[in-house]
């Protein structure tokens, strides 16, 4: 995940950047407002923090431009000011969170985690066709999750991941089971066939004397 962080005040940033950089989010700083507004223009970010009394361009101004050009992208305004006045300004331009400084680096973690999952969730919902969300063990299509078992999750995710790809059966009972399944391999004819049922279009084809493969589009 792409961070922008808009603060001006060094060891406030420094300290904020390591910890975001903990949870492995790739953090680019801004000292400044036209700085981030800048970045903003030249790269592709997934959230920004931005703190909003920063010197040449104040942290809302970032906000506005970011949801007239990136209306997608998640923000959590960053602030010492306390006044409900400035948090209805940040609001109004459809800041995703208000967090007042001095604030906890756990606790703003955890409002970007809570933000950016709502937000991918949100983006999963509104693509179009067959979606594979490994995260969460779910299967949309146009948005609308399918009601597939753990067992026919993990064979249409085998599948789905090398299109074209002729899997034996031994080989989705090993990508499915590990070592673990004893029994007829036939069982996994069975799980084709209701996925065939669950699935909106031809997806799942038969690969005579091999196995399954999975096919693009809903031929």
């Amino acid at each position: 995940m792409q961070i922008l962080f808009l603060e001006d005040e060094p060891t406030i940033r420094e300290v904020l950047t390591e910890y975001m950089k903990m949870q492995s989010y790739e953090v680019t700083e801004a000292e400044d407002g036209e700085r981030a507004l800048e970045l903003l223009k030249e790269q592709r970010f997934d959230m920004a923090v931005l703190d909003i009394m920063v010197p040449k361009a104040s942290g809302l101004e970032v906000l506005s431009y970011i949801k007239e050009h990136r209306p997608q992208m998640a923000v959590i305004m960053l602030t010492a000011l306390d006044d409900e006045k400035t948090q209805v300004q940040a609001f109004n331009l459809y800041a995703d969170d208000y967090v007042i400084k001095p604030v906890s680096p756990i606790i703003l973690l955890k409002r970007m985690e809570t933000i950016l999952r709502r937000v991918k969730r949100k983006e999963r919902q509104e693509e179009k066709g067959l979606v594979i969300c490994a995260d969460s063990y779910q299967a949309f299509y146009d948005g609308t999750p399918l009601e597939l078992t753990l067992s026919e999750f993990l064979l249409l995710q085998t599948l789905k991941k090398e299109p074209g790809r002729a899997f034996t059966r031994e080989q989705l009972i090993l990508r499915i089971f590990n070592e673990d399944y004893v029994g007829n391999d036939r069982i996994i004819d069975a799980h084709v066939k209701n996925l065939r049922k669950k699935l909106p279009g031809n997806y799942i084809k038969t690969v005579i004397g091999v196995g399954y493969q999975f096919q693009e589009g809903d031929l």
